[in-house]
């Protein structure tokens, strides 16, 4: 059952949003009136810019959200304050209670911008504003276009000169403010030094280098430890494996010594200096296996065959002579009157002078003789 606390907030809230928008209205025209018959510049006051009262307008509006966002809640009971919370959030006597402290009572340029800004916010607030969160953006720049982004200027938002940040021209002394990175100094945006002005956040072993609107940090040499700049005469500290020689940290040849004490006390082992240290490798003529240093034996050879070192001239010699033998053969079964024999004679004298007039002949022969 709900208690009478609750009934009577509910019961009140429908006619308070009357009163409020009725208010609104009335204290918006008041207003409005009183600024028409008391604004009058006086010498050497101008108007502020469009862009910046629509700043201040959107700046005033974001107060006034900070400012409701809990407002008229904290009776005690929690569950219901959270559901009203959530509808309050979004809800149009949020935005009348936001809206009515968005201008200053004397401040005639905010009151007609508001006064024609008053559908835009509402629709910006009931409908816009999860997709676009940047009232300001949306409003002055996006909807109202009085505002340009970033970096440019005029009513076709041209842009500034490089540095600047706001300007009101092309040039580099018509700046209003400047980009992160540089400074102000008689309407020209100047490049700050971060190195030389402790802005800069560079590691233990680097050293700040500084570039137009920012800075760089780069890796000191490896000679030392901590530097002031680049290369082994700006460090600190040397670091391990090298010396202080004059203004420099140069390498230590740890193997210098080597001939009166070895370094590397492997068997077959030879010291071998590196930048900032040494290493043992292998003497001439060894490798390492295992581990260790041995001498370096080429694989042993097969034993040579009987004709392997045979030349050319004496390949073709035999190959003759062996063609001769099995001629000589033949022609001795022939001779005994065998008619047989004399054919086989006569159809291999002939195969084998074919054959013998071949390339094939020598390749078969080579291989046979070389026992390839």
């Amino acid at each position: 059952m709900s208690s009478p606390g609750v009934k009577g907030c509910f019961g009140s809230l429908l006619p308070a949003v009357k009163m409020s928008l009725a208010r609104l209205k009335f204290r918006s025209a008041a207003l409005l009136f009183l600024s028409l018959l008391l604004w009058i510049p006086g010498p050497g006051i101008s108007q502020k810019e469009p862009c910046q009262t629509c700043q201040d307008l959107t700046s005033n509006f974001n107060k006034g959200l900070e400012r409701t966002q809990r407002e008229n809640f904290g009776g005690g009971n929690t569950a219901w304050e959270e559901e009203k919370l959530a509808k309050y959030a979004n809800s149009e006597t949020r935005l009348l209670e936001v809206m009515e402290g968005v201008c200053p009572t004397s401040d005639f340029a905010c009151h007609q911008l508001l006064e024609k800004s008053e559908e835009h916010i509402e629709r910006w607030w009931f409908h816009e504003q999860q997709k676009h969160p940047d009232f300001s953006q949306w409003l002055c720049m996006d909807t109202l276009k009085l505002c340009c982004p970033a970096g440019t200027y005029g009513p076709d938002c041209h842009k500034c000169y490089q540095a600047c940040g706001r300007c009101f021209g092309p040039e580099d002394s018509s700046c209003l403010r400047c980009k992160r990175g540089w400074m102000l100094h008689d309407r020209r945006c100047i490049d700050i030094d971060e190195c030389g002005t402790d802005m800069a956040h560079c590691r233990a072993n680097q050293f700040c280098v500084n570039t137009e609107g920012s800075y760089e940090c780069r890796d000191c040499a490896k000679a030392c430890i901590g530097c002031m700049g680049a290369g082994p005469s700006r460090c600190k500290k040397c670091n391990k494996g090298y010396q202080r020689d004059g203004v420099k940290c140069l390498d230590v040849d740890e193997c210098a010594g080597e001939t009166e004490e070895p370094v590397c006390t492997g068997a077959n082992e030879v010291c071998e200096n590196t930048e900032g240290s040494y290493r043992c490798v292998c003497a001439e003529g060894h490798v390492r296996k295992e581990g260790i240093c041995v001498e370096d034996k080429p694989p042993d050879a097969p034993e040579k065959g009987f004709f392997d070192d045979i030349t050319d001239d004496e390949v073709v010699v035999l190959q003759q002579m062996f063609f001769g033998a099995i001629v000589c053969a033949l022609a001795t079964l022939a001779a005994k009157g065998d008619m047989v024999f004399t054919a086989i004679f006569i159809g291999a004298v002939a195969a084998m002078a074919g054959y013998w007039l071949s390339e094939r002949s020598d390749r078969v022969l080579d291989g046979f003789i070389k026992g390839r």
